[in-house]
């Protein structure tokens, strides 16, 4: 496996101080331990790194190899990688002892290396195998799903993950080339769209909602975020903090809706002889919502849609 060197599909990490500030990396905390869900290529772990202690540690997570190969070159005994999802967060720091942690950042979609590598199948720009897989030793490809998944799912799947008003048609599309021809190309695919899409959204390609949707759907992103915020949750110590950046308003969704079930708990009706004491009280406090600056959107326009929330537990597990 190549591992990504210097001038290669350059990738700008996105809100990289503002993350590292929402950890609240200070006093006793520097020598604490705090996860990364996402190493992607890099920004966050080394920057969380450079504010540790000598005795604090991070453990980060990926399922794409090559942002594991380009991991293993980190030498510090502090840091350790994990080649798997966020979503069995939980089970893997079990699994390395640690019961609690003192911060987890977790940076969601794909990175720029990913999409700008025309092998790995995420871009309708670039043509190449249409792949779309993040871990590339697990699973089918895009075109695998494609080749056997009936219409109506796919439909759904379209619909639903990329919110594309053009669903059915590109679904019939898509079933209607099939019986002719494999579907094995991202260039296929992103032609196989454009003449199923009637109406165009400015400055947006109309394989864009398509290509995200599969992309979702491929890698079980929503689903493992689902459960990822959970297992970082259960692992948070009191008072740590979950940062979370998020890249399109479904993934925001699941986060903003979490994070408010934390916050936000139901009470007893007032009538009942409850005292204060024994009330339902909050799990989690919100710190901020933030957004890029303009001049970091003018940097990296890739960073124009993230979203960043930040939320700290409360009180004792």
């Amino acid at each position: 496996m190549t591992v990504m060197t210097p001038g290669e599909l350059i990738h700008h990490t996105v809100l990289l101080d503002e993350a590292i500030e929402a950890l609240d990396i200070q006093g006793t905390r520097v020598n604490g331990v705090y996860v990364d869900g996402t190493f992607g290529r890099g920004g966050h772990s080394r920057k969380i790194l450079s504010q540790l202690g000598p005795q604090g540690r991070l453990i980060a997570f990926d399922k794409d190899p090559y942002a594991i190969a380009n991991a293993e070159q980190i030498n510090d005994p502090r840091f350790s990688i994990v080649h798997e999802s966020f979503a069995d967060m939980r089970a893997e720091l079990a699994h390395l002892g640690i019961t609690q942690v003192d911060g987890v950042l977790m940076d969601l979609g794909i990175s720029s290396p990913q999409v700008d590598d025309a092998e790995r199948g995420f871009s309708f720009r670039n043509d190449g195998p249409l792949d779309m897989r993040m871990d590339t030793t697990r699973g089918i490809s895009a075109a695998e799903w494609l080749a056997h998944e009936d219409e109506q799912k796919i439909r759904e799947v379209i619909e639903n993950y990329g919110e594309e008003r053009f669903a059915f048609q590109i679904a019939k599309a898509i079933v209607a080339r099939r019986a002719s021809e494999s579907i094995s190309s991202t260039r296929q695919l992103a032609e196989l769209v454009a003449h199923a899409v009637k109406t165009r959204e400015k400055g947006k390609d109309p394989a864009t909602r398509t290509f995200q949707a599969i992309r979702i759907f491929i890698n079980k992103e929503l689903e493992d975020l689902e459960i990822g915020l959970v297992g970082a949750y259960d692992s948070l110590a009191p008072d740590a903090r979950m940062a979370v950046i998020s890249f399109h308003s479904l993934e925001d969704r699941i986060v903003k809706q979490f994070f408010a079930s934390k916050v936000k708990v139901a009470q007893p009706d007032r009538r009942l002889p409850i005292r204060d004491i024994d009330l339902p009280k909050p799990q989690m406090r919100l710190i901020s919502r933030m957004k890029p600056t303009e001049e970091e959107i003018l940097r990296n326009p890739r960073a124009r849609s993230a979203i960043m929330r930040v939320a700290e537990r409360i009180g004792a597990i």
